[in-house]
């Protein structure tokens, strides 16, 4: 699958969703957690914003991604969340990028590549996979260097805390 750049009005948008999820990230942060965070729209309106929770709820699957997906299918009462487009910090899991397809999120936009993990062209492209029944249109790398350095500081404070 082929995506082309987003025109200057869509990648206003994305800038400024992406700001959101950087906000969600700082929370994260502020609560222990790795800083990531993740922004559901869906008709031009936020239905969702969530943070990493896996220290708060000791839950291994508490991603941003999974908890805004969560939150966005409650919002339109219903699992298949097509016309929605998903903006998360760092790309996606595969547990996460496995989630996006499932669901039927029609667009994904990240910020900085993950080359441990990413699952959204990094590693592995499951968004994208041609084997399975949905892929999403991705746009990588908006607000990369914000997005990296909030991750970059993060690991950096717990490397030199005793």
């Amino acid at each position: 699958m082929i995506d082309y750049p987003p025109s200057e009005e869509q990648l206003a948008a994305d800038h400024r969703y992406m700001r959101i999820a950087l906000d969600q990230a700082a929370i994260a942060q502020e609560n222990g957690d790795v800083p990531i965070g993740a922004v559901i729209v869906h008709d031009g309106r936020v239905i969702a914003k969530a943070y990493n929770q896996r220290e708060q709820l000791q839950d291994p699957t508490a991603h941003a991604e999974i908890i805004a997906l969560t939150q966005a299918a409650a919002a339109l009462e219903t699992w298949r969340l097509t016309g929605c487009t998903i903006y998360v910090t760092l790309e996606p899991c595969p547990m996460c990028a496995g989630a996006l397809v499932l669901a039927r999120v029609d667009r994904l936009v990240y910020g900085c590549e993950d080359p441990k993990a990413g699952a959204c062209g990094s590693l592995y492209n499951i968004v994208q996979d041609q084997r399975l029944n949905h892929r999403l249109k991705v746009t990588k790398g908006i607000l990369a260097e914000d997005c990296s350095a909030i991750l970059k500081a993060f690991f950096q404070a717990r490397r030199e805390c005793p």
